[in-house]
């Protein structure tokens, strides 16, 4: 079996899609993964021996520049998305099996695009549930289209989000769907998710409740990370009581250098050592003080094992690796997902939400003392034992295996 992953996104898009071409190798299946270019996504394939090809533009100098909310130079930005999956995808997946996509509405819906001309069959996924139309949830404003306040009834809100959807991507999609023989679409958003989409979360971290639409949620999609800590980390881990991790993966901070003063400071309120993870913000420690480790990339499966909490932004992929660890957590929700992930750490007992994505020392401290103390240490590891690890080997099965293949 020949399956083409598409994925257009930071680390926590990536990194799972990654997780799952391993599972499909080691089942078996011909595997080729469309990432975007930057090094550091096509290395992650690499290192994991599955065939990438870069599409599309860099994916780091969008994030880091691009205001948040704002909607500038977004139709061209989408137009381009678009262009990536019609093109260069498509000549990847031509012959494929299947296509499995996950990304911003342009980059699906312009997959699932790819796969009908193809005439094969397309996927979508996505690794957080807060995009998926629910009557238990709103959906998340888009860039530029804030939802009207007056409106509470969350069925008539996801049909403000699907004309907002088509006012924004309708024209850029079935222009480019006419230039290839395809058929205008109607409801751009509902078209790109499919009627029985994939969630690749976990059920007892995200746990999705049943709706009209046929979500298939298979568990995360985690990949085991062999690799040792740097010496000089083992060395400091080694040096002291667990230290605090403190890091924002490849999510913007709106003061880098604020937030990492304020966050080494409550953490030393706390009479704890920090590891500060530099990420896409930049994050480093303010002074050279002995009980501050910086870092970069680096294992955080092994590193989570290894301290008293996590700060960090909310991500899928982080909140579900700490949550692995079996660590409290302190979430402070920058955007996008986050605070979903962050009411589902304070609602599950394991770490704190914080208000708002700018804390002050009072209220990290006082956040981190709440973490630390003994109920949220022991609802962790409570939880730890829980989590799901065979969401590739799942989501692989119900490819490998699906009907008339």
């Amino acid at each position: 079996m020949r399956v083409v992953l598409s994925v257009y996104g930071a680390r926590g898009s990536v990194e799972p899609m990654v997780a799952l071409a391993v599972r499909l190798r080691r089942l078996g299946a011909e595997v080729t993964l469309c990432v975007p270019p930057d090094e550091e996504f096509t290395g992650l394939a690499a290192a994991a021996g599955v065939p990438a090809v870069p599409v599309g533009g860099p994916v780091r100098p969008l994030v880091t520049s691009v205001t948040p909310g704002s909607a500038a130079g977004l139709a061209q930005r989408a137009a381009d998305l678009m262009s990536a999956q019609l093109g260069p995808v498509a000549a990847v997946a031509e012959g494929c099996d299947t296509l499995v996509a996950t990304g911003p509405l342009p980059v699906t819906a312009g997959a699932r695009s790819a796969a009908e001309k193809l005439g094969v069959r397309y996927v979508h996924v996505s690794h957080q549930p807060v995009v998926l139309p629910s009557p238990h949830q709103p959906p998340p404003a888009r860039r530029g289209r804030p939802l009207p306040p007056g409106v509470t009834d969350n069925r008539e809100l996801w049909d403000i989000d699907a004309r907002n959807a088509d006012d924004m991507f309708g024209e850029l999609l079935n222009t480019r769907r006419a230039a290839i023989g395809l058929p205008p679409v109607d409801r751009v958003r509902d078209y790109a998710f499919t009627a029985d989409p994939w969630l690749a979360t976990d059920p007892v971290l995200s746990p999705w409740e049943p709706t009209d639409l046929g979500v298939v949620q298979t568990g995360a999609w985690i990949r085991p990370d062999e690799r040792p800590l740097p010496a000089g980390l083992l060395d400091f881990l080694d040096a002291g009581e667990p230290p605090v991790y403190v890091g924002f993966g490849s999510t913007p901070v709106r003061d880098p250098g604020e937030i990492a003063r304020v966050a080494v400071e409550a953490v030393r309120a706390q009479g704890r050592r920090a590891v500060v993870s530099r990420g896409w913000a930049g994050l480093a420690p303010v002074d050279d003080g002995a009980d501050c480790f910086a870092v970069g990339e680096v294992n955080q499966q092994a590193l989570f094992a290894r301290v008293a909490a996590v700060v960090h932004h909310g991500s899928a992929g982080t909140t579900t690796t700490a949550a692995r660890a079996g660590v409290p957590h302190v979430v402070l929700p920058q955007g996008a997902d986050q605070p979903y992930w962050a009411d589902r750490v304070a609602a599950l007992g394991i770490g704190v939400a914080h208000d708002g994505p700018a804390p002050t020392v009072e209220s990290l401290s006082a956040a981190l003392a709440t973490a630390l103390a003994p109920a949220p240490g022991a609802r962790a590891r409570a939880v730890a034992g829980a989590v799901r690890t065979d969401g590739t080997t799942v989501a692989a099965r119900l490819l490998l295996d699906a009907p008339g293949r």
